[in-house]
């Protein structure tokens, strides 16, 4: 068996709000500088997308893909706003299952051909009755977000997904939720979490903020539907990401002025806020506590560690106190650090801490912090994204404190 890491869900430049460089090339070269094995290519239902994937990429595995001269490797994957706004993450066995998925939907969107997360007027019972036909596989994409997620929408998988709800293999926990938070929800224990960028832009601090490590015999499509369903000792071995804290929507608050409140406050305020009159958006940790089984965390047999981790320019800007995370000095440690340890995903989880800080003892330290559970946090709540913090800012009113929401 080898061990791959992967970012199963991104976004190319044909989604709203995305950078124009998330096109192949400079995917390819910066998810080598990430250290990410696999990429997902996102956006496969939009005409022009599919078009640049088609004379980019060459097959190199059963359903995997890959550029000519390099190691990065790919799966099709897109993203859909169904009918009740739940989005949903689809990976493809292929390119051709990927356009005949599209050529079935197209007359249940009218947007396929503009947005790369294209609209479509079904639920997700229906989805997968259509995912079901080109073999493709479907889960709830950030399953707790206060938007667009599927326990936004309803209370249980299988409201979402009715009879079909035997073909989801996976979770998508989004950047305000760990696994540590959704194993106290009794219906999710077969599944496996994923922890993905959902990327808009192409740069390190953003493609594959969060990634998975997986346990398979080779890249391909096959192995990986194996290791979603924890079988023959394929599966999920480590879910890399963000401390939950750092989401936007971890903390129930203001999504005009991000004042934060405990729920039961904002219950009584009618969830609109004293001060700004702003719509108070429930938080995922409050949201994940009304949908739990039990207080604690029950960890099944297959669910791996969850590592919190800090992009590497983020950890050179705690350690330096520069923010600005594209300035020349950050870009230079950064270079340095990648040169010699070969990759970010290197340097954030792999290489052993002392070599670290003889190579910086600043950003060894800091990272030292992250891997121990011992980093403070300012947590993000109505929209606006949570920090670490070297110092004493942290939220004692949630009783968080230096206590790290996970000890697997």
């Amino acid at each position: 068996m080898d061990y791959f890491d992967a970012d199963f869900h991104v976004h190319s430049k044909y989604s709203g709000g995305t950078s124009r460089r998330m096109e192949l090339p400079v995917i390819v070269e910066q998810a080598g500088l990430k250290g990410l094995d696999l990429v997902a290519t996102g956006d496969a239902l939009h005409p022009l997308w599919l078009r640049h994937l088609k004379e980019n990429l060459s097959e190199t595995g059963e359903g995997i893909y890959g550029v000519e001269g390099s190691d990065v490797r790919f799966i099709v994957q897109a993203e859909v706003e169904d009918c009740k706004r739940v989005h949903h993450v689809i990976l493809f066995p292929s390119i051709s299952a990927a356009e005949s998925f599209r050529d079935s939907l197209k007359d249940y969107s009218g947007d396929i051909n503009r947005d790369g997360r294209a609209h479509i007027r079904i639920g997700g019972e229906e989805l997968i009755d259509f995912a079901l036909e080109v073999e493709a596989l479907v889960g709830p994409a950030h399953a707790f977000t206060p938007w667009t997620s599927l326990y936004k929408e309803y209370s249980s998988m299988e409201e979402c997904y009715g009879r079909n709800l035997r073909y989801v293999r996976f979770l998508e926990l989004g950047l305000s939720a760990d696994s540590c938070m959704a194993d106290r929800i009794a219906e999710l224990r077969d599944l496996s979490f994923m922890s993905n960028s959902d990327t808009h832009s192409p740069w390190p601090h953003r493609l594959g903020r969060e990634f998975n490590r997986i346990r398979v015999r080779e890249l391909s499509f096959p192995e990986i539907r194996l290791a979603l369903e924890h079988r023959n000792k394929r599966g999920f071995v480590l879910n890399a990401g963000l401390d939950p804290r750092e989401g936007k929507y971890h903390l129930t608050a203001c999504s005009r002025c991000f004042l934060k409140f405990r729920f039961a406050d904002a219950m009584g305020l009618r969830f609109r806020c004293p001060e700004c009159g702003g719509r108070i958006k429930k938080g995922v940790l409050d949201r994940v506590a009304e949908l739990s089984s039990w207080d604690e965390p029950k960890k099944p047999w297959h669910r791996p560690k969850y590592l919190h981790i800090i992009p590497l320019a983020e950890v050179i800007s705690l350690a330096t106190g520069i923010s600005t995370l594209t300035s020349k000095k950050i870009r230079a440690r950064w270079d340095s650090l990648v040169e010699r340890f070969g990759s970010e995903i290197n340097v954030l989880v792999d290489e052993g801490i002392e070599e670290l800080k003889k190579a910086d003892l600043e950003v060894g330290s800091v990272i030292e912090r992250f891997r121990s559970g011992r980093m403070n946090y300012v947590a993000g709540g109505g929209g606006l994204y949570g920090k670490p913090s070297l110092g004493n800012e942290f939220e004692d009113f949630w009783g968080y404190g230096q206590k790290t929401l996970t000890d697997y």
